[in-house]
């Protein structure tokens, strides 16, 4: 994975830091423009029917999708650090906006647009604080099972909100949730049961028409996988509407629409409901990061490209204030985006802006087109996008490598069904701490032997051929000696040495694995030295790297041990031990 924290070259400037398009775009070639057009072309096919979907989710009009886009690929093209990373509306990140938004207000579109464009800007404003103070280490507190547990949980709870719209029954649907609101907490399980309840009131002609266009994105997908099947089905789904009159038939369709661009205009403030808003922003930020940076990983493996974290967080800043700007939503890395890119060659971020110019005159002269578009089409195109969200063969593969981390990842996955979907990656980060935690207070432990005819020493557990040296304890911690696990390591080493089988005479601590030492570590390590020689044991360390070593001299802990016993390797400390056994 090419991602890096370091720093530049030293003739880089700091322009090219804070703004990546000056480092890349003097070099730009020419012959790179025709590939890049047709990239961009490629991915425009895409963008256009995903945004208008999943404008849906985010709970606002379809073309407030198309809002979002322009501005938000100019600005992450002018600061972010990949070249491939296609930013835009996502279905995982724009669910929670409207979650978020919802549980303010419901019924008054007007506020409703205003808190969604405030949670962009606050998202945007969120993203560059974290950029610019370095912060971008806190998306690693969300462990791959608990980020797995709880996105394949939105992916659950976003697909059957569509289905209501392949069927016809969003009316009876949404009716009978809102009843069911009054009395229980409608999460996944009970608004599923409403989809099912309802399904009986199906419009016939809506049915084919969604699933019908289901099938064909599939088969599309399946057998002719760079062709832009989404905007062919849209194309197909608005051709059947004008000429065979389906709108008489019940089928529903997204109305007409006004050309043109939505306006720049600097979103609402409310101090009030900053604060409301503020759980969900860090939500989708926590896992708009993850995602993206996931994204640009993939991008970078095939592209040799260096993924700056810290500057990412800049760019997805930067993107979501000019979606907040346009009065749109907010957006992330698109990973399928991201494939049809790499898939036509794009190079750069060229490709991006040129598909904020097709989005901007797709919005300045065709959107008229796009009144007859059927919901149906659009919830299928969601439901086709999401389910390659699903990837229960990785809880599958987990379960029979650890058990524990599988727990975690299905407490986050049913975290997020039961609870709903704030509340679920709020359970998510909680676990993955708490896994944290538990890894750094009780790290791997050894006890050592050596390999016969050999020099080199194994962990007795796994090497059952390897020998121990009698009276020589040879213990190995396999993390630092901090005030979470201090405890535990000399528990450890009392616990060995009260069932050896052969008095314990020398415990040596092989200690390459041990990167740092804190004030409570020290202090441990002083009193079991202290208690060791009250029993006539020697405490001493091999493999001392200078960041130990020197934690060691600052506390007054090496005066205590002796330098004598510092080995710098433990064929030395084992050498020296036999050496003393034969003095004696």
């Amino acid at each position: 994975m090419n991602i890096t924290r370091k720093k530049q070259p030293g003739h880089s400037s700091l322009v090219n830091k804070l703004i990546p398009i000056t480092s890349w775009l003097p070099n730009y070639q020419k012959k790179w423009l025709r590939v890049d057009i047709m990239a961009g072309l490629a991915v425009w096919a895409m963008t256009v029917p995903q945004v208008l979907a999943y404008a849906g989710i985010a709970g606002v009009p379809p073309v407030y999708g198309l809002y979002t886009v322009p501005l938000a690929m100019i600005l992450y093209a002018i600061f972010g650090s990949s070249r491939t990373l296609s930013v835009g509306p996502e279905s995982a990140i724009a669910i929670i906006s409207a979650v978020t938004v919802s549980a303010l207000v419901t019924d008054n579109l007007s506020e409703f647009l205003v808190l969604t464009s405030m949670l962009t800007l606050l998202v945007g404003v969120l993203y560059l604080l974290f950029g610019l103070f370095r912060l971008g280490w806190l998306a690693n507190f969300l462990s791959k099972p608990v980020l797995q547990g709880f996105t394949q949980g939105i992916a659950l709870i976003v697909i059957s909100s569509q289905v209501p719209l392949l069927f016809g029954t969003e009316v009876g649907y949404n009716s009978m949730v809102n009843s069911l609101t009054e009395t229980l907490h409608t999460g996944f399980f009970v608004k599923s049961w409403a989809v099912i309840a309802t399904l009986s009131g199906a419009n016939l002609t809506t049915m084919a028409l969604g699933l019908g266009g289901l099938i064909v994105l599939f088969i599309f997908k399946r057998y002719l996988p760079t062709a832009p099947y989404a905007l062919i089905v849209v194309l197909i789904g608005i051709l059947a509407v004008y000429f065979l009159n389906l709108t008489d038939h019940g089928v529903s369709v997204i109305g007409a629409v006004d050309s043109g661009m939505g306006g720049l205009k600097v979103p609402e403030i409310s101090l009030d409901k900053i604060a409301a808003l503020i759980p969900g922003a860090l939500a989708i930020l926590l896992l708009g990061y993850s995602i993206s940076l996931s994204v640009a990983a993939i991008g970078a493996e095939s592209t040799g490209e260096k993924i700056n974290p810290d500057q990412e967080l800049i760019g997805l800043g930067f993107a979501n204030i000019g979606a907040a700007f346009s009065s749109g939503f907010v957006v992330s890395g698109s990973l399928s985006r991201g494939v049809v890119i790499r898939r036509a060659g794009g190079r750069t971020q060229v490709v991006s802006i040129i598909n904020a110019v097709l989005v901007i005159l797709t919005l300045l002269f065709a959107l008229t087109l796009f009144s007859n578009l059927p919901n149906a089409i659009l919830g299928a195109i969601v439901i086709q996008a999401i389910l390659g969200l699903l990837n229960f063969a990785y809880f599958r593969r987990l379960y029979k490598i650890d058990r524990g981390e599988f727990a975690f990842g299905m407490a986050a996955l049913f975290g997020v069904l039961i609870l709903g979907i704030l509340q679920g990656v709020a359970l998510g980060v909680i676990l993955s701490l708490a896994l944290l935690i538990k890894r750094v207070s009780r790290p791997n432990t050894a006890v050592l032997g050596r390999l016969p005819e050999t020099d080199d020493y194994r962990d007795i557990n796994a090497y059952p051929e390897a020998e121990t040296i009698p009276g020589l304890l040879i213990f190995r911690f396999d993390g630092p000696i901090i005030f979470a696990n201090a405890g535990f390591f000399t528990d450890e080493v009392r616990r060995l040495i009260s069932i050896a089988e052969i008095p314990v005479k020398e415990v040596l601590i092989p200690a390459h694995q041990i990167n740092h030492l804190d004030s409570t570590g020290a202090e441990q390590l002083a009193k079991l030295k202290a208690e060791l020689d009250a029993q006539g044991i020697l405490l001493s360390l091999a493999e001392v790297k200078m960041r130990l070593g020197k934690a060691i001299h600052l506390t007054g802990l090496e005066e205590k041990i002796g330098e004598d016993h510092l080995y710098e390797s433990i064929r030395n400390g084992v050498q020296s031990f036999q050496h003393s056994q034969k003095i004696l």
